[in-house]
């Protein structure tokens, strides 16, 4: 837990830096406050994933439009080969995620980031040893994509 605290404060930095750099450039600042106490998280299970789990904190990973969300992979748990339609960046809080791309296999553990460019076909998912706890944001809602895989 206290890994994830940590993490989080890393999160958290990130964004009231790239707001105090934005103070500094003339850009606009979000209209609202976003607080999301682990306290208040209201988890869900997206359907027909196998238990994965989701928190939105801004928007729906769903919905269409912008989003920030939480999202609980179950240890153990594949995707299939897939890409998705637009960037995804993502830091993993807990647990370890992978990708397999281009048939490499890269183990991302609790405090990585990485930011999977739009249409880049992969395998990802959680290693068996504990679930994974991820925070993602994108643009435009959450998509997964299936890719045949080469015969």
């Amino acid at each position: 837990m206290k890994q994830f605290f940590t993490t989080l404060y890393f999160v958290a930095a990130t964004i009231i830096g790239g707001t105090a750099l934005a103070v500094e450039t003339q850009q606009p600042i979000a209209e609202k406050l976003v607080s999301a106490p682990v306290s208040e998280l209201k988890w869900r299970e997206l359907p027909s994933t196998g238990g994965i789990k989701v928190a939105d904190l801004r928007g729906g990973i769903t919905d269409k439009g912008a989003y920030d969300a939480f999202v609980i992979f179950p240890a153990g748990k594949d995707n299939p080969y897939h890409y998705h339609s637009q960037n995804l960046p993502t830091v993993v809080l807990k647990g370890t995620f992978y990708a397999v791309i281009d048939g490499k296999r890269i183990e991302y553990p609790a405090g990585s980031f990485y930011n999977l460019p739009a249409r880049m076909p992969h395998y990802s998912g959680c290693t068996k040893d504990a679930d994974c706890l991820l925070f993602q944001y994108q643009a435009d809602h959450f998509d997964l994509v299936p890719v045949k895989t080469k015969k």
